[in-house]
């Protein structure tokens, strides 16, 4: 049985939740109202799992994870609004230690939570599996972001625009495909903010998240990288120095215009489960550059988005990372691309950075 504690103010929440889960043969629920009674439960029911709102009353859900990850650390997976601001608390947490989140549907509750219902449980179900670690706290991570001592950052960022010349032909040009879902965001501060502002090669980031919440994401790693994050929302050129976010709920294609790279986002395609999509992103580079020029990494994340892909980019010639499991949050993805013969290196995520330099700058 999976030991589930529902953290919810909402009285209607705490109901549909209940029902969800209640309706599952392997859960025992208990619940709580806010984050004091959460924190007094939580030593007596020891969840296997929580499920926690941001915002309550008298203490809120990001000061009650921060608890918990010091106190009585175990997966917790956030309940979050689909604005701009519930975005950026939720990438907060992410940062605190919570595994995963998911987003409130907009309009009437009672009907979008049951269309959540069946990625909800299997997300909860998921992060009731994952070892939570103390160094998964913030201070760890800020320690693992911190630049290499060879890749020293220069003051300033190098910015994309439109009016810079084109560069000729793609010949001798190269591409970093990105691909995370599960525990993504921490994985990226961690890789990303180690990286020159002189990397040779653009880098293209599919994080597995809904539109509203792609754009804080780029924006927060924007300040913590010496290279220039942009969320790619139109045609996008692609240029050194810099790293596009793919726009969530979507997904993005690389194409080549005029004889330069481009992102650009396109409707979600049904074939694909997961979006945005790496195994989509990585299929579509493969079609406009050589695999000698492509370098694929695959982190963390539930289910095998981008195995398949990476996979087929090694058989070409390409090259390919996968997250060790020691470090990533959920070894879905990345172990589902090693456990296919796919992956070159199997580097921990505190080696990524490193090794992404010796290779490209």
């Amino acid at each position: 049985m999976i030991r589930l504690l529902i953290v919810e103010d909402s009285a209607l929440m705490r109901k549909l939740l209940g029902q969800i889960f209640g309706a599952e043969p392997d859960f025992e629920i208990g619940f709580a109202r806010d984050g004091d009674e959460a924190l007094k439960l939580i030593s007596d029911f020891r969840p296997d799992v929580v499920t926690l709102d941001i915002h309550m009353p008298r203490m809120n859900g990001l000061e009650c994870l921060d608890r918990i990850m010091l106190e009585h650390p175990c997966p917790v997976v956030m309940v979050s609004s689909l604005t701009e601001e519930g975005a950026e608390e939720t990438l907060v947490a992410l940062e605190i230690g919570a595994v995963d989140f998911i987003a409130k549907p907009s309009g009437a509750i009672s009907l979008g939570i049951e269309e959540l219902a069946p990625r909800l449980v299997e997300k909860v179900r998921i992060a009731a599996s994952v070892r939570i670690r103390r160094s998964r706290r913030l201070a760890e991570r800020v320690r693992l972001a911190q630049p290499l001592p060879s890749a020293p950052i220069s003051p300033s960022k190098p910015r994309h625009t439109a009016s810079r010349p084109m560069t000729e032909g793609v010949a001798g040009h190269g591409l970093v495909l990105v691909g995370t879902s599960t525990g993504g965001p921490p994985a990226l501060d961690a890789v990303l903010a180690r990286l020159p502002s002189g990397f040779k090669w653009p880098i293209v980031v599919a994080q597995h998240m809904p539109a509203s919440f792609t754009g804080p994401l780029a924006k927060r790693l924007d300040k913590i990288c010496a290279m220039s994050v942009t969320e790619v929302a139109r045609p996008t050129r692609l240029e050194p120095g810099n790293i596009y976010i793919a726009r969530g709920d979507a997904d993005i294609l690389i194409s080549s215009r005029a004889g330069a790279l481009v992102a650009m986002a396109a409707p979600s395609d049904p074939e694909f489960r997961w979006h945005p999509s790496v195994d989509r992103m990585v299929r579509s580079a493969m079609k406009h550059l050589p695999a000698q020029s492509l370098i694929g990494v695959l982190m963390t994340g539930m289910g095998n988005d981008g195995a398949t892909s990476m996979a087929e980019l090694r058989s070409a010639g390409g090259y390919t990372i996968a997250e060790a499991e020691e470090t990533a949050i959920v070894w879905g993805m990345p172990g589902e691309l090693v456990r296919r013969g796919g992956a070159s290196e199997v580097k921990r995520l505190d080696q990524i950075g490193q090794h992404l330099v010796d290779r490209v700058c």
